[in-house]
């Protein structure tokens, strides 16, 4: 993981997903949707992968979980995606662990661990983060 990890000191870089025969994709963006994209456009991509990342919350586990990720780290992890990680028999480490991730403004919780605090089923995860991100209009339908 330590090669990978060095890539999150570039500034650019939000994350990183490399997939069990070396491939490599990097995230940019902010939040699940590059996340998300790679689950949607290359299914199998992360099966028996690892991935980094900045920040990892709930729904973010959940939808590694839906990608079959062999091990991930972050340097903020909050207890929920910790759980939801280790539940699925996924190495899981972090920098530090926190209660919820926090939204952008900093004044609750991010929308994408809210809206998947209830859910344990990746599948659903998936289906909501994708109604999310649609409403938001960060992706298309």
């Amino acid at each position: 993981m330590e090669p990978l990890k060095i890539k999150l000191t570039d500034a650019e870089v939000r994350g990183v997903a490399c997939s069990s025969a070396g491939e490599m994709r990097i995230f940019k963006r902010r939040g699940v949707v590059d996340l998300f994209s790679l689950i949607t456009s290359e299914p199998t991509f992360l099966q028996g992968g690892k991935l980094v990342d900045r920040v990892i919350g709930r729904g973010a586990a959940l939808l590694l979980v839906k990608g079959g990720v062999y091990e991930v780290y972050a340097d903020v992890m909050s207890e929920g995606a910790f759980k939801v990680l280790i539940d699925a028999g996924i190495k899981a480490s972090y920098g530090t662990l926190c209660s919820h991730i926090v939204n952008r403004t900093g004044d609750g919780m991010c929308p994408v661990e809210e809206l998947t605090q209830q859910i344990t089923d990746a599948e659903e995860a998936y289906i909501l983060i994708k109604q999310f991100l649609i409403e938001k209009q960060i992706i298309n339908r």
